[in-house]
């Protein structure tokens, strides 16, 4: 019901090309006209411009109460569906589906003087950009949002609702509009364009240096690549736009050091001395929490780490992650089990296995959350160090067990030993244990399922060789196959986006847009399929639960279809 409502709401604009209302993470009231009878004081102006985001963003009024807008056929939204967010996103610059266009609503487009051409109106660049439409005033705008009249004074299309706000709220919303400037932002020059790509203490070295290669040779490719401008663009309206400047990619690699507890403060420190757009790729160990809060509180785009255990919630906007890792794994492992189709009977008890301070831990507790009310979950834990025996040792304690899951490294899985006979099954978490290279003992092999959160190695070869040719003509040595080619692909996704974002850099913007085209997109290296809705994290959410088909060598087969728990 609630993709309807933004549908039919977002198809009221594309009809009429006017707007009502819009909102963008940070933003403060650089440009354009006061509003009328605000406050002379800056903490009045920012506390009615916070009224206007909460109402835009979440459709709470100023009295706690939930808004209401009224279609024209009597349908009636409220609160979270009436949102302005839902239809109109963050940025405020418009989007486009199909051959229609959500013209965009900033305040700087909003008010800005009727132009003919987009070059006398020194606006950003958006595709849906209208510079000759009449500019609305306090006066018209509240008009369109309460009675459903464009500032030239035709009606919207009946499924644009009609909003009944009081002055008050009407005030606030119109403060917050105004508010919205997307004329500056970090990290961005006349010439340059800077990125900052993030690496933990606790990231593996070898990969580190890996990745860091990817992302160096890939932007050295690139500038040298660019050195000439676009040809002049269109709006879909006609108006001739400025030449796409060319803009070189500078890099910042962003080495965290010391506890976890003090990296958000060192980030802080680094965004203040050099700025960046957008953080791009990086590695990490088990911690990234500090990492996703500081892009979080920051607003800066934060795209497709390498890590193995995401951080956020739902809630979050600005960090984007290709897949939940052992996250995804224990909601797989998890589905499984109270499918009870491997074990032939509802499975009853489950004993899983990892170690302290490790990924494992957290691919645990997303397992325990997964069989809540369905299981009983035993944690047998190992120490951080490896010890003599330590393995047998918990082996032999998670013996009674129905099912067994495994949240090891290829060291431990190495050294596995006899299997115990009670066990009716057996998970191991692919991320984690290597996945179709995992040394995973013959006599193991036939009993144990492995979570595997990637398309198979067979499917996915076409869309893995161009990322390795790559690799192989600029002689990178290929340490870890997933994580190189998830760099590759988040770097090609990069240059991609903000290809079609021409010069208007804008974080909000930039998410948007990436979650647009993401879908689209046909090169999607190790994931059958990539889309991002809002609202969501993770770009690909499934995957399967394979064995080794033979006692030795990499092939794999799947006990099920694509799952997505």
């Amino acid at each position: 019901m609630r993709a309807a409502a933004i549908f039919l709401f977002s198809a009221a604009l594309w009809v009429t090309g006017s707007a009502s209302a819009v909102g963008a993470e940070g933003a403060t009231q650089r440009h354009g006209h006061r509003l009328a009878g605000a406050s002379g004081s800056a903490q009045a102006d920012e506390a009615l411009i916070a009224a206007g985001r909460t109402l835009y963003r979440t459709g709470m009024l100023a009295s706690g109460k939930p808004a209401e807008g009224r279609r024209g056929n009597g349908m009636v939204t409220t609160g979270a569906d009436a949102a302005c967010v839902n239809c109109h996103l963050r940025s405020g610059l418009g989007a486009k589906e199909g051959l229609n266009y959500v013209p965009p609503v900033a305040g700087i487009y909003l008010f800005h003087p009727r132009v003919t051409r987009i070059e006398d109106s020194e606006l950003p660049y958006v595709e849906s950009l209208r510079p000759n439409r009449e500019p609305y005033t306090d006066e018209t705008l509240a008009r369109a949002i309460r009675e459903g009249i464009g500032a030239d004074g035709k009606p919207f299309g009946y499924l644009m609702p009609r909003y009944d706000l009081s002055d008050t709220d009407m005030k606030a919303m119109i403060a917050y509009l105004r508010s919205i400037d997307p004329r500056r932002a970090p990290g961005v020059s006349e010439t340059e364009l800077h990125f900052a790509t993030i690496v933990t203490p606790d990231a593996d070295p070898a990969v580190r240096k890996a990745v860091l290669e990817v992302v160096e040779q890939y932007f050295d490719t690139r500038n040298a690549l660019q050195r000439y401008h676009a040809p002049r663009l269109r709006s879909n309206h006609g108006a001739i736009t400025m030449y796409h400047a060319v803009r070189q990619w500078r890099l910042h690699v962003w080495e965290l050091t010391g506890p976890s507890s003090t990296w958000e403060a060192q980030l802080n420190e680094r965004m203040a001395k050099e700025p960046v757009f957008a953080v791009l790729s990086g590695l990490g160990g088990r911690e990234w929490r500090p990492v996703h809060d500081f892009c979080e509180h920051r607003g800066v785009p934060c795209l497709f780490p390498n890590v193995e255990v995401p951080a956020g919630d739902s809630h979050d906007f600005y960090s984007l992650y290709f897949s939940g890792g052992v996250l995804l794994e224990g909601a797989l492992i998890g589905s499984r089990l109270v499918q009870g189709g491997d074990t032939g009977h509802p499975t009853k008890t489950i004993a899983q296995i990892y170690r302290t301070g490790d990924a494992g831990q957290d691919g645990a507790k997303a397992l325990r959350d997964a069989l809540k009310g369905h299981a009983t979950v035993h944690d047998v834990t190992l120490p951080a160090a490896v010890a003599a025996g330590d393995l047998d040792r918990a082996l032999k304690t998670a013996a009674d067990a129905d099912a067994l899951v495994l949240w090891l490294r290829p060291s431990d899985v190495a050294r596995l030993g006899e299997v115990p006979s009670r066990h009716a099954a057996v998970f191991m978490s692919g991320t984690m244990g290597g996945l179709e290279r995992s040394p995973l003992p013959a006599q193991w092999r036939e009993l144990t399922r492995i979570a595997y959160p990637y398309d198979l190695p067979d499917r996915r070869r076409v869309r893995v060789d161009y990322p390795l040719g790559w690799f192989h003509l600029r002689k990178i040595e290929v340490i870890d196959e997933r994580v190189q080619t998830d760099t590759y692909l988040a770097c090609g996704l990069l240059s991609e986006v903000l290809s079609h974002m021409v010069d208007t850099f804008v974080p909000e913007y930039l998410v948007e847009q990436l979650q647009q085209m993401l879908e689209r997109r046909v090169i999607t290296g190790y994931y059958p399929h990539l889309a991002i809705a809002t609202g969501q994290r993770f770009a690909s959410k499934g995957g399967y639960i394979v064995q080794f088909a033979d006692p030795e060598g990499p092939r794999l087969v799947a006990g099920s279809d694509w799952l997505i728990p």
